[in-house]
């Protein structure tokens, strides 16, 4: 288990856009689960939408990317603060299947696919309540600051 102490050492985003509040299981090389508590006093409940609070889609494959990017830090043994930073490089087969509101707890799920030269493949999953909300193959690129 990771708390939001130690993901800060393996994720260079910060609030408000560190989106992995706790990381449940990780296995090298292999899978990731992750946690991010959605509440209501997020900044993009404010416009997305305000009689209607849904996070928004791209935040939720940000999410799962951002997961991916833990378990490829960790697998590594790199951290940002050493000069490495992990981006995105592409996002294919993406699914919405149901809204994420306040008061959910997204379960993202990542598991390592492959990587050449520097560019990984995960197949990502997020959860609320043993139900698929989303899913997509996130490519991540192994870069130098």
């Amino acid at each position: 288990m990771m708390d939001i102490n130690q993901i800060k050492e393996y994720l260079p985003q910060r609030f408000p856009f560190l989106l992995v509040d706790r990381v449940l299981e990780l296995t090298l090389g292999e899978s990731i689960v992750a946690i991010k508590n959605v509440t209501g006093n997020e900044d993009f409940f404010n416009g997305h939408f305000p009689d209607l609070p849904i996070m928004p889609g791209v935040l939720i494959i940000e999410a799962m990317a951002q997961a991916a990017g833990i378990l490829g830090f960790k697998t590594l043994d790199k951290k940002p603060s050493e000069g490495s930073i992990y981006m995105f490089a592409g996002v294919d087969k993406a699914r919405f299947k149901r809204q994420v509101v306040p008061g959910d707890q997204l379960v993202l799920k990542a598991q390592y696919v492959s990587d050449s030269r520097g560019l990984w493949k995960f197949n990502c999953q997020a959860f609320v309540d043993d139900k698929l909300a989303c899913s997509a193959t996130i490519l991540c690129i192994d870069r130098q600051r």
